[in-house]
Formats: structure tokens, C-alpha cells, sequence
């Protein structure tokens, strides 16, 4: 829908997400917000979806050790779709791994380029593959 290639093709992609306002009330639980700035430029473009399955991984590990030092409120959005899988099963109640997958900032309604913005990130919106991408991750705490 809009434009997304993973509409509806992934559990942890829109239409699986909650609603606007469901997104709002989610929102309001958390205090804090860590941005993790990722850029990073690619040869072939197909090469983004293993280096940030990689670097989501890594993500998940931190949110787990923030977790486990008193945050227990501490929520990760990927950067990228989820892909923990070769195959998503799409359906959130067929997950092979219901704790870790995450949405992506947008899928819970965050402009992420406006938000990056405004705390001095760069990005744009790329011509091509050439250029180099920035990428964003955003670590919730409570």
C-alpha cells in the first residue's frame, strides 16, 4: 500500500501494526528515545536486506541487555523489515519467532525523516544506488 513492497508480506509490517491511534497511546509509555544512525552504501542494492538482518540482530541483543538492567518497558524498531527468517509466515500468530520480530519506525507512523531531522541526522531521499543510505533505528525506554 502507498508504495511499500512489504505491505501485508511480512508479521511485522502494516497491515499488522496498530492503528494511528493505537500507535499514539503506545507512544506516550516511553520517556526516552535512542536514534542509532546507520549509513552505508551498497554495490549491488540487494545486499542492504543481509547487512541489516545483521545489524538488527545486534539491535535486538542491546534492547535485551537494556532490558535486563531495569528497563523493562525498553521497545527496538528495526531499521529495516524484519527478515529474522528466509520466509516470513506474514500472519503474526504463525511467527516461528513471536519475541523478537519488531516493526519498523514508519510501520508504527513515525516520520522518520522528519524526526531525524530534528536532531540533526542527514537524510535524503536517494536518486540511486550510488548514494550513500542513512538509516535509522530507534531504541524506546521507558
Amino acid at each position: 500500500m502507498y508504495g511499500c513492497p512489504n505491505y501485508g508480506n511480512h508479521a511485522s509490517c502494516p497491515p499488522h501494526v496498530p492503528s494511528f491511534s493505537e500507535c499514539q497511546q503506545f507512544f506516550q509509555e516511553y520517556k526516552e528515545c535512542t536514534i542509532f544512525h546507520f549509513p552505508k552504501q551498497f554495490d549491488d542494492p540487494e545486499e542492504r536486506h543481509v547487512w541489516t538482518k545483521g545489524v538488527n540482530q545486534k539491535l535486538s541483543k542491546l534492547e535485551r541487555e537494556v532490558f535486563l538492567s531495569g528497563f523493562e518497558k525498553t521497545f527496538l524498531l528495526f531499521m529495516d523489515t524484519c527478515e529474522l527468517c528466509d520466509e516470513c509466515q506474514v500472519l503474526p500468530e504463525n511467527c516461528k519467532h513471536p519475541k523478537f520480530p519488531r516493526p519498523t519506525p514508519e510501520a508504527l507512523c513515525i516520520d522518520v525523516f522528519s524526526t531525524v531531522r530534528k536532531v540533526g541526522y542527514p537524510i535524503n531521499v536517494l536518486k540511486d544506488y550510488s548514494e550513500t543510505m542513512n538509516r535509522y533505528a530507534f531504541l524506546l525506554i521507558e
